[in-house]
């Protein structure tokens, strides 16, 4: 992992801007959940209604608590025994999580990562908003060469690094264990 590259990708985030990054499946578009206007510019990017919500990613639940309502005991068990991993839950959410964020829910999709540079990334940033590196309708990039192709110069910085191996996205999990996907 290349400090210079990260401490970049840092930069960026802090600054507003929108990245691409390797998670463990697919490359992702990141960027600060916090900035309303960095969020705008994913959906656009991707094509994405704003109704549908989105993803984040963090390198411990502890990042998430000023998002997440409380758990309880037997929840926090749950969640933790598949974190960190490939597992993404929808959890309940503060009220005063932004509408471009949960969508038209009352709940969050988040996910401890095990992707070495992710975790890297979140430890210097905080938790990110993760959603596939694709516009609506196309297939998730696998290499940073399809992420350009799909955004040309629209992306602040992509990040170098390798896909984690796995070879599809994260499942996505309600408390009540429906699998949404």
């Amino acid at each position: 992992m290349n400090k210079w590259h990260l401490e970049l990708a840092a930069h960026s985030i802090r600054s507003g801007g929108v990245l691409a990054y390797p998670t463990e499946a697919v490359w992702g578009l990141g960027c600060d959940p916090r900035n309303e206007a960095a969020i705008s510019r994913i959906l656009e990017l991707k094509s994405r209604p704003a109704h549908k919500g989105l993803v984040l990613v963090a390198s411990s639940l502890q990042q998430l608590d000023e998002l997440l309502l409380p758990l309880s005991d037997s929840d926090l068990a749950t969640v933790n025994a598949t974190w960190p991993g490939p597992v993404t839950w929808v959890l309940p959410c503060r009220r005063e999580v932004s509408p471009l964020l949960r969508g038209r829910h009352e709940s969050l999709a988040v996910r401890v990562t095990d992707h070495p540079l992710v975790r890297a990334l979140c430890d210097e940033v905080g938790p990110l908003v993760s959603t596939s590196a694709n516009p609506a309708g196309r297939e998730p990039a696998r290499s940073a060469l399809r992420v350009r192709q799909y955004f040309t110069d629209r992306l602040d910085y992509v990040l170098p690094g390798a896909l984690g191996g796995r070879a599809q996205p994260s499942e996505i999990r309600t408390l009540t264990g429906q699998r949404l996907r």
